[in-house]
Formats: C-alpha cells, sequence, structure tokens
C-alpha cells in the first residue's frame, strides 16, 4: 500500500512540468492554427505519441519473448525429468 501511495505521489509530482513546452515550438503551433494550419500542429502531437508509446512497445516485446523463453525452458526441462 505505501509503494502505491508513493508512486502515485511521484506520478503526480512530475504532471506540473508537462505542461512546459518549448517557446518556440508554442508560438509557432499557435501561429499556425490561428491561419488555418493545423497540419503541422497535427505532425508535432503525432511525434509526441510515437515518443510516449515506443518505449512501451520495446518493453512489453521484450517481456514477451521473456515469458516465452521462461516457459520454453520450464517445459524442457520438465520433460526431460530433470529437477532445479
Amino acid at each position: 500500500m505505501k509503494k502505491t501511495i508513493l508512486s502515485v505521489l511521484f506520478l503526480t509530482a512530475g504532471i506540473s512540468g508537462a505542461w512546459a513546452q518549448c517557446a518556440m515550438c508554442r508560438a509557432t503551433l499557435e501561429n499556425n492554427i490561428s491561419n488555418g494550419n493545423i497540419g503541422i500542429a497535427a505532425g508535432i502531437n503525432f511525434g509526441i505519441l510515437y515518443l510516449f508509446v515506443a518505449p512501451y512497445l520495446a518493453i512489453s516485446a521484450l517481456a514477451f519473448f521473456w515469458y516465452r523463453t521462461s516457459k520454453k525452458n520450464e517445459k524442457k526441462f520438465s520433460q526431460s525429468g530433470m529437477a532445479r
């Protein structure tokens, strides 16, 4: 329970800085949106989402392969009669 509360506190402490942006990026995006060109803003938003999701996909793939390998090894050892 203490770990969960501590994790939530650390996560919420980091959110305050999430609203900060590069001043030039923000000015460019606001200028383009006010002129009716949302293409650049959509591209930057897609890039942010890509950078956010990519590490989670990589870690998930590693976890899957690790799990699959450990299950194969466990099955191989149990069939051969070898005990750990």
